[in-house]
């Protein structure tokens, strides 16, 4: 794990000028660190999903969506586009990556993001000790996943709100 430095924000978003370390530190009630999901999506609505390392202490060997914390400094769009390149090799811009949700979770401010990308899972570059595999799956295919516990279980309202997004973002050029 590397050691990062979060920036704390207030429940609204606005940096309070405090930061914390990942790990070594709990954030107060009313404190949020923030954090990027990118959902990779291919024209024909398949989702790309990759199975985190069995090394991870948190969600070890679990499938769930690429992201990560943003780090001190850095805005949710850099967050998004370095987690996409350094778990998954895939290089993305400002036409290609759009933010597409924001919820607030538990000690975490989440903003969601989504591209579509058609690349094949033997050209990605794993990051191994992030990411075990990574493969393409249908919709229903995901559905069953998560409602088997294969998938990480962001809970009912995560999944609503990502789904109804995505399907209003597809197809949206920019």
């Amino acid at each position: 794990m590397r050691n990062e430095i979060w920036d704390v924000f207030d429940g609204d978003g606005n940096l309070t000028g405090k930061t914390v370390a990942r790990g070594r530190c709990f954030l107060k009630p009313g404190e949020y660190h923030k954090v990027v999901h990118i959902w990779i999506v291919s024209t024909d609505g398949k989702f790309l999903l990759q199975r985190r390392s069995d090394q991870k202490k948190l969600m070890a060997g679990e499938w769930a969506a690429t992201g990560g914390a943003v780090v001190s400094g850095e805005s949710s769009y850099t967050a998004a586009n370095r987690e996409l390149y350094e778990e998954l090799g895939i290089v993305s811009n400002k036409q290609t990556l759009r933010q597409i949700l924001s919820l607030k979770r538990r000690n975490s401010l989440l903003d969601v993001w989504m591209i579509t990308c058609d690349i094949k899972v033997e050209n990605l570059k794993l990051q191994k000790s992030e990411v075990a595999e990574a493969r393409w799956v249908a919709k229903e295919e995901l559905e069953q996943m998560i409602k088997k516990g294969l998938f990480h279980n962001y809970g009912k309202e995560y999944f609503d709100s990502v789904f109804d997004a995505i399907d209003a973002n597809r197809g949206v050029t920019v």
